[in-house]
């Protein structure tokens, strides 16, 4: 079994790798897949995702691709609207939320896999012309963003958005924060995925630590899997500069599709999968 282990925890390790994406959505059904039991998989698989998000997104700020402060920004604002999606998600039916987030994620992987076509020249920063300005613009000699207003409020949405669909769904994370900074900043999508990475594991570093004081137990098989992820991710980065952008958005499409039928039926058809 923990052969399985290793295996799952490698593949999902390598999806949060290239795609930026939280991932918890796909490592709880690949716990439950590896013989763990649902109650158990929520807390291997929280950890699993913040160790490896930390090291993809450290060994990302070494390139000098991570932009911290947004990242630092976005995720203090998603800490603070993620308790509103929580109160909402009491109040409102989880078939709707369900459903509206699928609507969500099949407008972002339709977009996605629309820009996949349109290649980015190496470099960090993807050129725009002026009527194509993005609110966030990347200063060609620092690397940084020019923090003026558009920015700032763009960026405020990011972490907003993202926030408050983690508390109404447990969902959102990178599925969030990759397609929206794509749309409002000129980020070359590699950055993109590092800064997003950097943000997952600055969200779940908090509920991690409080799971570990809490004294959650997650056994063999659960520490295998966590350092299978951890791996997962930092074997992504190294290829990630070598497979082409467009390749990487048409993979983070597909996975958003995944992550849209798998919530659908953990939603209306829990048992189908047993999760």
């Amino acid at each position: 079994m923990n052969i399985l282990n290793l295996l799952l925890g490698l593949c999902t390790g390598i999806v949060v790798g290239l795609t930026g994406a939280g991932g918890g959505i796909l490592a709880i059904p690949a716990l439950v897949m590896g013989g763990m039991d649902m109650l158990a998989a929520k807390p291997v698989a929280l950890l699993a995702v913040t160790m490896g998000a930390a090291l993809g997104a450290v060994a990302g700020l070494r390139q000098g691709l991570v932009r911290y402060r947004a990242a630092l920004y976005m995720s203090a604002l998603g800490a603070v609207f993620s308790p509103v999606g929580s109160w909402l998600a009491l109040r409102v039916s989880q078939s709707w939320l369900a459903v509206l987030f699928s609507g969500v994620l099949l407008l972002v992987a339709w977009r996605s896999w629309r820009l996949a076509g349109r290649q980015v020249p190496q470099g960090a920063v993807e050129k725009q012309t002026d009527t194509q300005a993005k609110p966030c613009q990347v200063d060609a000699g620092s690397g940084r963003f020019i923090w003026q207003p558009a920015c700032f409020g763009a960026l405020g949405l990011i972490g907003s958005v993202a926030g408050l669909m983690s508390g109404m769904l447990g969902v959102g994370g990178g599925f969030v924060v990759v397609p929206m900074l794509q749309r409002y900043t000129n980020l070359r999508y590699h950055s993109v995925v590092l800064t997003s990475l950097a943000v997952i594991a600055l969200v779940s570093a908090f509920s991690a630590l409080q799971l570990i004081a809490q004294g959650a137990q997650f056994g063999a098989g659960g520490w295998v899997f966590m350092a299978s992820t951890t791996a997962g991710v930092l074997a992504a980065r190294l290829w990630a500069q070598r497979i082409p952008q467009s390749w990487l958005q048409r993979g983070f499409a597909l996975l958003v599709l995944l992550s849209m039928v798998l919530l659908l039926l953990k939603t209306f058809y829990p048992n189908v999968l047993g999760f």
